[in-house]
């Protein structure tokens, strides 16, 4: 499951980006917004790469925003894996994806808490990040659908609803195809 986790994973993290970068292009278009240069900022500090002012180099914020973006894609991934799919699961992934941002950006120094942001710039942040998620979701669901339902879900089908009298799945159930 890991293997199969990994490598749908990191295609429907790829693909959550390209959707998530192309309605941020979108959005820049209509509201002006220039491009942020904290991803490459953040991968400086992380790798220690000389740092710049201004505008950063491209292809280091681009390294950034996609690869963080595929290696989370794997966490969703795992979570379709084994059952936990649909809108809840990506909007509980969506607060995962702000998070390690957050850790990532104020570890480094370059972010500051999201609760000190203009609420403007908080909004479309949120929004950018959930889109990421529900369509990484959505890539990761169907992918792990193709290997039948996960262990929870199998678990939920012995009696629908949650129920303190049903036990786990017997051993080896659990683990699927």
């Amino acid at each position: 499951m890991m293997k199969r986790a990994l490598w749908q994973g990191l295609t429907a993290g790829t693909a959550g980006v390209l959707v998530m970068t192309l309605g941020e292009k979108i959005e820049q278009r209509w509201t002006g917004r220039p491009d942020s240069h904290v991803p490459a900022r953040t991968l400086e500090r992380l790798t220690g790469m000389a740092e710049r002012p201004g505008r950063q180099p491209v292809p280091v914020n681009l390294a950034m925003h996609v690869g963080q973006a595929a290696l989370l894609g794997t966490v969703r991934s795992v979570m379709a894996q084994v059952g936990l799919r649909g809108p809840w699961s990506s909007a509980k992934f969506a607060v995962l994806r702000v998070t390690s941002d957050q850790i990532l950006e104020n570890a480094t120094g370059v972010g500051a808490p999201p609760q000190t942001w203009p609420r403007r710039e908080l909004v479309v942040d949120l929004l950018h990040k959930t889109v990421y998620a529900f369509a990484t979701g959505a890539v990761a669901d169907a992918l792990a659908a193709r290997s039948g339902p996960g262990p929870g879900q199998r678990h939920a089908a012995m009696r629908p609803g949650r129920h303190a009298d049903v036990g786990p799945l017997p051993r080896g159930q659990a683990k699927g195809h």
